[in-house]
């Protein structure tokens, strides 16, 4: 979508792929969908058809063309691991992603069991890269927790946990091989209530753990009245990562499969 970004914890959004379907509670006031669904049906306009899911090939060169380094979130405007993405169009995603390594690319999935499956097998060689973070989304016991086990188990360099929108009281959480927390309340028409502390105590136990811990918002329907402080503090922690690295001046150049200009999913997998 974008080469600069309001999104606290990011500095620009990227997004080969637009449109997702609701999958648990955390989706329930999606911001990305209220933003699509207002330009249904405007000619010409990237969200013409809404939050349909659909691939955009032609974004995939996008970093590779940024050679400013900076953090990237991949597809604030979707899901990465949506079932109706082909895998060969997500290992395509990836390869950009290791190629453009002056970058760091934060991915974050509610499709944990997917995301799982391709980085323990056809996507084994990018679970490595340093620049390359993989998280999941947290919102709730029930549906939160278990995407936290499952990325805990996946050999992967860097884990994150996106807590947003922050629905209930997590109580005692593990958080062994998490190397950032980032919480966060719902905002937006029918945002539902966050109580603070439910965010001291996530941000406790990231203390007592050792784990960076980033405040983005308390959210409702005024965010930026309420803020992002806790208890008098901006809490801007991040892992310890190196954008130190040169720019590939070939990386442009590098093919990929030449994917139609716009592609809807459905043409792709029979829908």
């Amino acid at each position: 979508m974008s080469e600069h970004s309001t999104i606290e914890w990011t500095d620009a959004t990227w997004n080969p792929v637009r449109g997702c379907s609701k999958i648990s509670p955390g989706c329930k006031n999606c911001y990305a969908e209220r933003f699509a669904e207002r330009f249904r049906g405007v000619p010409g306009h990237p969200f013409e058809q809404g939050f349909d899911v659909r691939l955009v090939p032609e974004k995939l060169p996008e970093p590779l063309r940024w050679k400013t380094p900076r953090k990237i979130f991949v597809n604030s405007m979707s899901d990465l691991f949506h079932e109706s993405i082909p895998d060969d169009y997500i290992l395509q995603v990836a390869e950009v992603m290791r190629e453009a390594n002056w970058h760091i690319f934060q991915i974050l999935t509610k499709r944990h069991d997917r995301m799982a499956k391709l980085l323990s097998g056809p996507m084994k060689a990018f679970a490595a890269e340093p620049h390359i973070w993989w998280g999941v989304s947290v919102e709730n016991r029930k549906h939160g927790l278990p995407r936290l086990r499952k990325l805990q188990k996946t050999p992967i360099a860097v884990r994150f946990l996106s807590i947003e929108p922050l629905l209930e009281d997590l109580g005692e959480i593990d958080l062994r091989g998490i190397s950032w927390v980032i919480v966060g309340g719902e905002s937006g028409p029918g945002a539902r209530p966050m109580q603070p502390a439910w965010v001291r105590s996530i941000q406790n136990q990231c203390s007592r753990d050792g784990v960076p811990f980033f405040f983005k918002q308390w959210g409702g329907t005024r965010k930026k009245v309420s803020g992002r402080s806790l208890d008098g503090r901006t809490f801007n922690e991040f892992p310890e990562f190196d954008l130190d690295r040169p720019v590939n001046s070939i990386a442009a150049t590098i093919p990929l499969a030449p994917w139609p200009a716009f592609v809807p999913v459905g043409a792709l997998v029979g829908a």
